[in-house]
């Protein structure tokens, strides 16, 4: 499952560093969104040189004007002074401009930049994203993951960028009707022969690997099946490179195309002096009138088509895409006899049962020279009516679209006086004017409480002060000393200098809060009166306005909705997603189970339960960067498109193997017998090493010798040692050596420490308290002196064991790997390597003193440098080593089961 979702998100963001995004998988909880938006967020980078001209900004001396595009915005306002209008004004119009956005698209700007953030972000990264090497999905190596649970549907494995073969694929397969024409489809007789021309050569091979296919969707024992055959047949359709992401639409048409090819030349060998039908153009193609006017001359002409383009950007549910498709040019002058202008109307004369709209979600970027993908929020409903579109409704629907526009006029009109209620004004700061009436109505019927700002400043002055309730600073400076500082005898005083302009002016008694000075009570109660009648009327005409809006808008809605306009039902069969950007993506699809009545989400090998609510997150668009890019409706009247196959002697549905033709159910057979055959092979392999378990577990545990301090337990070729990993001796050895030197370095005291450490490690100790990092520099001492006593009692201890000559029924070599190191003359420093990894193994941490040990012995790892230890000749003595203690496993194993005979 993890796996899966690394192979989404490689194909969704480009990035192949496994570890980023298992680590963006983590940091979001196994959320593919999440994880996504995190890649994407971080490779965000600033736009290019090549953009200058799409964002600049001004020098930093003009630091406060910025212009986007060639030339300065005339609506730039300056918000670096005070002036607090400039700020009003300026979020004024960001508002306006927000509410025009979320109008004409349905999501807010926050949305839209959200969306292009990633855009850009994702688009950066161009060289992960064209990839140069396809991304192939392994098989998980337990046959029983890719088990086939009960009757789930079969997934589709992503053999490199296949997600858009897979999405198309199950989308048709899912198709009864299309389902059963593949299935039956049999070679023509000439086609024995070598093959005429090119397209022989090309779509019998291809039709006789899809019917393959097709069969083993149908009656696999396989979770998902390999379309490997039928892609490398496919691929010489492309001129792209094989690693590029395939566009749905252009190999939806390659695909339609080979199959009516295939199909065209098996009808042409049947055909009975009659037209051969093809039933692939009977499925898929449809028929339109266009009529129209051109430089004043009428026109009426006949196409065909398979899937319909529609546009996205500007509409906001899939109707108003299909009236815009259907209208181009001045549509007034197709009733004009003398006119002109020209213009055109399509009408459908003919609907194929099966009706695949194309929405075109690309746009080239002209400012940015690439292709951008567009996010805009379009809905589409789950039955679709047809009938408005169709050439025998056309004068109805002329007038139902006179109707509507008459009333979107006076819904503008409606829309615009409502406006001026609700934002009223005539400057930059407007106010809803019931608000505006309600604020004078308060205004009026203040009271007012006068005071004066000096009394308020000396009421918060501190009660030492000298100073006159009445006098301000600016007279005290004119004053001088008070009379009382000033000698009585002096005739002459200062008399006050007023400065109109740098003297503040004490202002009269002002209220404390803004409210009328001079209004009568007659006066009061006739504005009261007023206030509250205006008050009410624009209440009632903004209700009756809403009212009128919503109405018009429920009259749109149901203009179509009366008996004639609903006959022609299409019901949704698939939608095919598209994740990522213009250049680059990830493909699934959401089909429907019309005998379940729910829908699945088919994601390549992964086929999951679903629900409209998930579809329409996913496909509607607007919100993330998914959005549906291909819609496949049905005509919801022709049964026989969905309808399952029955016996025509007894009557009961056929499913599975029963459904297919004999041929193809031999062809499924011999596949499913090859996938059980990796079933018993996969269970005897795990019976055997069960039975080889079973078998270690009853033979005897060797005696220990007495003179070596041997640990009971179960026979030592059984131990698997692992450098990340140590086992349970090992760990024991390790801290019977820690105790050891711990008891020795107690019984010794601090003053023995640099007995211990010897002059030439005193730089070893200096590096081990650098890396680590600690201010205990005591305790980081005493702690390295027993990490360094312990070694030395380990290797001794080890290197003892190395020079005696074991017993008979026990070997020291597979005790430890230094034993077996030291007798094999391995150089010193895989020794001491060896050593460090056996004292710094996370396992070992037991206690605080077992715990510090470790912590050592991973700083000594870290000082190791590169060239210190030769790697490559490392490991190749552990392999030696796992080689040596499983050779050792085999043989006793035998001798077991010899003597069992």
């Amino acid at each position: 499952h993890q796996q899966t979702f690394l192979n989404q998100l490689r194909e969704i963001t480009g990035i192949n560093d496994i570890q980023v995004l298992q680590q963006a998988l983590k940091d979001s909880n196994g959320n593919l969104e999440l994880a996504v938006a995190f890649l994407t967020a971080k490779n965000a980078k600033v736009p290019q040189l090549e953009e200058a001209t799409y964002y600049q900004t001004a020098l930093p001396g003009n630091d406060r004007y910025i212009s986007v595009g060639s030339q300065a915005d005339t609506n730039v306002i300056d918000l670096t002074g005070d002036d607090k209008d400039d700020l009003q004004r300026a979020i004024a119009l960001s508002l306006e401009e927000s509410n025009r956005a979320f109008r004409e698209t349905g999501i807010t700007d926050e949305e839209q930049a959200i969306s292009r953030v990633l855009e850009a972000s994702i688009a950066e990264n161009k060289a992960s994203l064209k990839r140069t090497h396809p991304e192939v999905w392994s098989d998980s190596p337990n046959p029983y993951d890719r088990k086939r649970q009960d009757n789930c549907p079969v997934g589709l494995k992503n053999v490199g960028n296949t997600c858009w073969f897979s999405a198309v694929i199950q989308s048709l397969f899912n198709l009864l009707e299309f389902r059963r024409l593949v299935l039956n489809f049999s070679p023509p007789a000439n086609a024995q022969d070598l093959p005429r021309n090119q397209k022989e050569h090309r779509n019998l091979p291809f039709m006789r690997e899809l019917r393959y296919l097709f069969a083993l969707l149908v009656g696999s024992k396989r979770k998902y099946v390999d379309p490997s055959r039928a892609v490398e047949i496919l691929k010489d359709a492309f001129k792209s490179n094989d690693s590029q992401q395939q566009d749905v639409s252009e190999f939806t048409h390659k695909l339609l195309d080979w199959l009516e090819d295939a199909f065209q030349i098996k009808a042409e060998e049947e055909r009975d002096g009659e037209k051969p039908k093809n039933p692939m153009v009977e499925l898929f193609y449809g028929r339109f009138l266009a009529v129209g006017v051109l430089e004043g001359k009428k026109m009426v002409n006949t196409e065909m088509f398979g899937q319909y383009p529609l546009q996205v950007n500007g509409f906001k549910d899939l109707h108003e895409c299909l009236e815009a498709a259907m209208i181009e040019g001045e549509i007034e002058s197709l009733h004009s006899e003398n006119s002109a202008k020209s213009g055109q109307e399509h009408w459908f004369t003919e609907l194929p049962p099966v009706l695949t709209f194309e929405l075109s979600r690309f746009e080239f970027n002209q400012a940015l020279g690439r292709p951008e993908k567009i996010h805009n929020k379009l809905e589409f409903p789950p039955i679709l009516y047809l009938d408005r579109y169709m050439h025998k409704n056309r004068e109805i629907t002329r007038i139902k679209r006179d109707e509507i526009k008459r009333l979107k006029e006076y819904l503008t009109v409606l829309q615009q006086r409502l406006e001026r209620y609700l934002s009223y004004g005539s400057g930059p700061k407007r106010f809803p004017l019931v608000d505006v009436l309600q604020y004078a109505l308060e205004f009026a019927s203040s009271k007012p409480v006068c005071t004066s700002p000096v009394d308020d400043l000396g009421a918060s002055a501190p009660a030492s002060s000298t100073l006159p309730a009445q006098t301000t600073p600016s007279t005290i400076e004119q004053q001088g000393p008070s009379s009382s500082d000033v000698p009585s005898t002096s005739p002459v005083q200062r008399s006050v200098i007023h400065k109109p302009f740098t003297q503040s002016r004490i202002p009269p008694d002002l209220p404390m809060h803004p409210a009328p000075r001079h209004i009568t009570e007659e006066e009061l109660s006739v504005l009261e009166g007023c206030l509250h009648r205006w008050r009410t009327e624009v209440e009632n005409d903004t209700r009756d306005l809403q009212e009128s809006i919503s109405r018009i808008h429920r009259t749109i809605e149901l203009m179509y909705s009366d008996k004639t306009m609903v006959q022609v039902p299409y019901r949704l069969h698939a939608v095919l997603v598209h994740e990522g950007q213009a250049n680059a993506g990830h493909y699934w699809a959401y089909i429907y189970d019309h005998r379940q009545n729910r829908w699945m989400k088919y994601n390549d090998i992964s086929v999951t339960k679903s629900t409209w609510e998930e579809l329409e997150r996913d496909s509607f668009g607007g919100y993330r960067n998914a959005s549906a890019y291909c819609l496949m409706y049905i005509n919801d009247k022709e049964q026989y498109l969905i309808q399952e196959e029955f016996n025509k002697e007894t009557g009961q549905m056929l499913v599975g193997m029963d459904t297919l033709p004999s041929d193809l159910r031999d062809y499924v057979k011999e596949d499913n017998k090859r996938f059980e055959k990796e079933l018993e092979e996969w269970d005897a392999e795990l019976a055997q090493k069960a039975q080889q378990e079973k078998l270690l577990s009853q033979i005897p545990r060797a005696p220990a010798p007495s003179p070596a301090p041997v640990q009971a337990g179960e026979p030592e070729y059984l131990e698997q040692p692992s450098r990340t990993d140590i086992s349970r001796h090992l760990k024991e050895d390790s801290v019977q050596a820690i105790n050891k030197a711990l008891a020795e370095q107690e019984d010794r005291g601090p003053e023995a420490i640099m007995d211990t450490i010897a002059f030439e490690m005193l730089v070893i100790v200096c590096g081990l308290l650098h890396y680590l990092k600690s201010d205990r520099i005591v305790s980081d001492v005493l702690n390295i002196s027993a990490f360094l006593s312990a070694i030395k009692l380990e290797y001794t201890r080890l290197l003892k064991l190395a020079q005696e000559d074991p017993p008979p029924e026990c070997d020291y070599r597979l005790r430890h790997a230094i034993v077996y190191f030291i007798q094999n003359q391995a150089p010193k420093k895989i020794i001491e390597r060896t050593l460090l990894e056996q004292f710094g193994d996370h396992n070992l941490s037991f206690d605080d003193r077992c715990r510090n040990i470790m912590k050592v012995a991973q700083a000594k790892l870290e000082m190791i440098k590169p060239d210190e230890v030769n790697m490559e000749e490392y490991e190749r003595w552990h392999q030696d080593y796992r080689n040596f203690r499983e050779t050792t496993m085999f043989l006793m194993v035998g001798l077991e089961f010899f003597q069992k005979k």
